[in-house]
């Protein structure tokens, strides 16, 4: 999976629209479901979504379904409000799960709990309230997910006596011994560069960023969860026990391929992005579950995932049952999710898609450890519930200034979170939503 799915969604808002009561079905009527055969457009950044649409339109004569392909991240985001407002938007959009409070307060997206409530059962609990942003409504099927793990070179563990961490502390005291050994050598980086991991981290140690109550938004970015990760992190870069450069570089891929870093936080797309940047290492790397915070626990954090919503527009021109049909098939039925693992390279979101099947047989970069997936599967089961807000982009943004440049001056984690939290909380003032904290 490309890791590119985890641009987030940036937007400054134009209205004020209370999260309780932003769907464009509160209160109203629902609008007849079209008649005959219907025609939906469909806006995606998945590669090869068009095949899989072709295998739905084969078996559904009734209900046919375009394909039209988009950028992803910002650029859709932005397009789809657009084109909402100008009424022309499509039936359905692939959305980032952190785009999903920018485009509900937007009244872009419809509340489909109605016609596909029932889906529920088939995802992960933390997943699921993403898409639902923990009301009774449902505003998107969740497609694919990015649990996180802790990737390690198994030789390099072993020379080194390291044992392989289950906790936080353990994963401290991995980084130091691995220092005294041999100081030219880091478990891992620190890296500002994509704000997506830290939100995962954050989000696994039970981090709220945004939640909202009535017309009210609630900014937690410096609560006490998000505290403690970036103590934790900002400790060990201060001390030397870790690298402090950021990913995704040719020095940082380098290191990962002649074995200066040994571990590497990631997600389950981690295996792509091995096979490209550390070719020379295929087969010495294995998976094993993120460390805790309370050892005994078994919980995760997200850093990816998209997800299939219908828009107000498809609702009001009585296309939402169609909609909502095919958005429930394609993350769902097993024909569907096999093909947007064959064709898109996706990890599906939908539980029983995570093993067997298309997943199968393990990455060809892990074919050493041929539990990847079933472990994958189990790990994904702990995800914890992110809480997206309406301005995802301006924390985004803020991190990885203020984390950057505290990242290489081995500074104060904690004032760049508190950075993080006070221009989040301007930027919502600064666009007329009512805030608190």
């Amino acid at each position: 999976m490309n890791r590119r799915v985890l641009a987030p969604a940036a937007l400054a808002l134009t209205g004020v629209l209370a999260l309780a009561a932003c769907s464009s079905s509160a209160g109203s009527e629902e609008p007849k479901a079209a008649t005959g055969p219907v025609n939906l457009t469909f806006w995606s950044w998945t590669p090869n979504m068009d095949k899989v649409a072709a295998l739905w339109n084969q078996g559904h004569p009734d209900i046919q379904v375009s394909v039209q392909k988009q950028a992803s991240g910002d650029d859709l985001v932005t397009k789809t409000i657009t084109a909402a407002k100008a009424g022309n938007a499509p039936d359905l959009v692939q959305a980032e799960f952190q785009a999903l409070p920018t485009l509900v307060s937007n009244d872009v997206l419809a509340d489909i709990s109605k016609q596909a409530g029932s889906a529920k059962s088939q995802f992960a609990a933390g997943v699921w309230q993403q898409v639902s942003l923990g009301t009774d409504a449902v505003y998107a099927i969740p497609q694919d997910t990015a649990p996180l793990a802790l990737y390690y070179r198994t030789d390099l563990f072993q020379q080194y006596g390291l044992k392989v961490p289950t906790t936080w502390t353990e994963f401290a005291d991995a980084a130091r011994q691995l220092k005294q050994k041999d100081p030219a050598k880091a478990l891992t980086t620190f890296s500002a560069n994509d704000s997506g991991l830290f939100a995962g981290l954050a989000q696994q140690a039970g981090a709220k960023w945004w939640t909202a109550a009535g017309e009210t938004w609630k900014v937690g970015i410096d609560d006490a969860a998000t505290k403690k990760v970036a103590d934790f992190w900002g400790g060990l870069v201060k001390e030397g026990a870790i690298d402090n450069q950021p990913m995704y570089t040719p020095a940082w891929s380098k290191a990962l391929n002649d074995g200066s870093q040994i571990a590497w936080v990631s997600a389950v797309w981690a295996p792509g992005v091995f096979s490209s940047s550390a070719p020379d290492t295929k087969g010495k790397w294995a998976m094993a579950p993120l460390p805790q915070w309370n050892a005994g626990e078994a919980v995760t954090g997200s850093w990816g995932g998209s997800t299939t919503g219908v828009t107000t527009g498809a609702k009001k021109a009585g296309h939402a049952d169609a909609a909502a049909k095919f958005a429930t098939w394609l993350n769902t039925d097993p024909t569907a999710v096999t093909a947007l693992v064959k064709e898109a390279g996706i990890y599906p979101a939908a539980t029983s898609a995570q093993t067997g099947g298309a997943l199968a047989a393990a990455p060809e970069f892990f074919a050493n450890q041929a539990d990847f997936y079933p472990k994958a599967a189990e790990i994904a089961k702990g995800t914890a519930a992110a809480a997206w807000g309406p301005n995802v982009n301006v924390a985004y943004s803020t991190f990885k200034d203020a984390f950057g440049k505290a990242a290489q001056d081995k500074g104060d984690f904690a004032a760049a979170l508190t950075a993080m939290q006070q221009a989040t909380v301007a930027d919502l003032k600064k666009n007329g939503f009512k805030t608190e904290g």
